[in-house]
Parts: structure tokens; C-alpha cells; sequence
């Protein structure tokens, strides 16, 4: 764990929780792709920096969830560095309350107020400054979150971020987050469609195809859309069909579960709605989900 691989001729990663991009802008100087999950990881990053010879000029977040912004501020204490993130992402890197508020639906209490899903704030500034790397292509990746973004290095090496999970993962948690259906699926046509020496995805193996990749993560998205459709028939309020579905893929609630599928399946119920595949109505002052006829 945290090791440095090389990936091309100036990109490494360090195989880590949420992978960590390297890219080599100078022969004693990188940038990163994300930071870890807090600021342990930022110690093991500086590490390995360390060890290399590096000083780091500064963090791309391929957007702002904990596990990827959690090294930031530690990181920019010790290097005062800089911190980019795209529009929505870098917001929430400066403000990391507003994960779990998102999250939750409010105010989050306590238990959800953690590192896990709330980073340390960072000074994040947009891609638009003009002090962000123009050698490095940003590739937008909306879906997983607001506005996530791959980052490709000039060697070619593309960093994927959350587009995908892998299949040990796709197993253990069934239902991975997602903020936008729609625009997940058009991102992983996108994935499906770039060629590049090697992609590198935050959570699953490195490799030059990510064809099989993406087709069991697609494959995934449907089978949660299936089962949802299917619970809905006949009219359901939304706890219960939570907790049908955390039965259903045999899944375990914790308060992290709770706000994460929860969150996602609220996201699968508006692109089901949008597409007219169920409805939405109040009944004795309740919020009722219900499968179309039709479909």
C-alpha cells in the first residue's frame, strides 16, 4: 500500500485507497492527482516525495469527495502549495461541509461529520486560473459527482478518477454513488470510447482496455435500475424502498450506507422519473414511488 508505480514517462501513481496521480513536470518537481483521504495519507505522500527528490508544486482534484481532497490541507501546510479543482469540485474543497449536507439532505448530524465524508478545507481555486498546468488535458467526467474530471499527462497516461469500480468492489457494495444517472452513462460511453497508453482509475486496477471495465459498471447501473423498477410496483415511500433494496443486494446499514445509497437512489428515482418510467405522488402525507404501467 502507497506505492509508487510508474505508469509513463512522467506519470507515476501511488496505489493507494483512492489512487494518487504523480506527474512529473521537472526532474525535482511533480503535481498530483488527487491527495488521499486525510492527512495520514498526506504524511505517506510526502514520504514517498521525499524519498524521490520531489517538491510539489501542487494538487489536481479530480473533484471533492473526502477520500480524494482529504490530503490537501496537510499538504498545503507543508508546501504552500496551490489546489485546483472544476467549478462545483473546487466550491466544496473550500467548504467540505457541503458533502455531507448534500449527502444527508441537511444539516448532518454527528456521526456523519468525519473525515470519511467531510476533508479538512483546502484553498481550492478553479481550472479556469491561470496558474493551472496548461500541459495537462482536463477531460470532463460528470456523473459520479458535479463536475468530476480525468486528468491525461503528456505522456498520455489518463486518470480516471471514479468513472468505474472494480468487480471486487461492484461484488461487496452493489450500489456505488452516483449523483447523475444519465450523465454516468454517457461518461462511461466516453471512457469506453478513448484509447491511451495506460488509464489509471482511483478505485480499480491500471490497465490499456477499459472496455470490460466499463461494461460491467453499465451492467451494474442497470441491475439497480431493475431492481428498483421492480420494488415500485404498486407504490412505495422511500424508506421502505431503501431498505427493500439494501435487502435485495444483501448490502448492511451503517450511517455512511444510509446517506450514500440513500443519496444515490434518490438520483435513480429522478432519471427513472425524467424517462417516465415511474411517478412520483403524495398520499396521506407521504411521498410514494410507483412503476409506470407501461414499463
Amino acid at each position: 500500500m502507497y506505492e509508487l508505480i510508474r505508469a509513463g514517462e512522467c506519470s507515476y501513481y501511488i496505489d493507494c485507497p483512492a489512487k494518487i496521480g504523480v506527474y512529473t513536470v521537472a526532474a525535482d518537481a511533480v503535481w498530483l492527482i488527487d491527495s488521499g483521504g486525510d492527512k495520514d495519507a498526506g504524511r505517506r505522500v510526502k514520504k514517498i516525495l521525499d524519498a524521490e527528490g520531489w517538491t510539489l508544486r501542487g494538487i489536481i482534484n479530480t473533484h471533492a469527495h473526502a477520500d480524494h481532497t482529504g490530503g490537501n490541507a496537510w499538504l498545503q501546510k507543508q508546501y504552500s502549495c496551490k489546489v485546483f479543482a472544476c467549478g462545483v469540485e473546487s466550491a466544496i474543497a473550500r467548504r467540505p461541509e457541503l458533502e455531507p449536507a448534500l449527502l444527508y439532505g441537511g444539516r448532518p448530524f454527528g456521526e456523519l461529520r468525519h473525515k470519511f465524508l467531510m476533508a479538512q478545507p483546502s484553498e481550492a481555486r478553479d481550472v479556469s486560473n491561470p496558474d493551472f498546468p496548461p500541459e495537462l488535458e482536463l477531460i470532463d467526467l460528470p456523473g459520479h459527482y458535479f463536475d468530476m474530471t480525468g486528468v491525461r499527462t503528456p505522456d498520455g497516461t489518463m486518470f480516471l478518477a471514479d468513472c468505474v469500480n472494480s468487480p471486487a468492489t461492484l461484488a461487496k457494495y452493489r450500489v456505488g454513488y452516483i449523483y447523475d444517472v444519465e450523465k454516468y452513462l454517457q461518461t462511461l460511453d466516453k471512457v469506453e470510447s478513448m484509447t491511451a497508453p495506460l488509464f489509471v482509475p482511483a478505485h480499480a486496477p491500471a490497465c490499456a482496455d477499459m472496455g470490460e471495465l466499463v461494461r460491467l459498471n453499465r451492467a451494474a447501473v442497470y441491475a439497480v435500475a431493475d431492481a428498483v423498477l421492480e420494488i415500485c410496483l404498486g407504490g412505495i415511500d422511500f424508506e421502505r424502498l431503501l431498505k427493500a433494496v439494501f435487502d435485495r443486494f444483501g448490502l448492511t446499514m451503517s450511517f455512511e450506507q444510509y446517506v450514500l445509497v440513500g443519496s444515490t437512489l434518490r438520483s435513480y428515482l429522478s432519471w427513472l422519473a425524467d424517462g417516465g418510467r415511474v411517478s412520483a405522488e403524495i398520499s396521506d402525507n407521504m411521498l410514494i414511488w410507483k412503476t409506470a404501467e407501461n414499463v
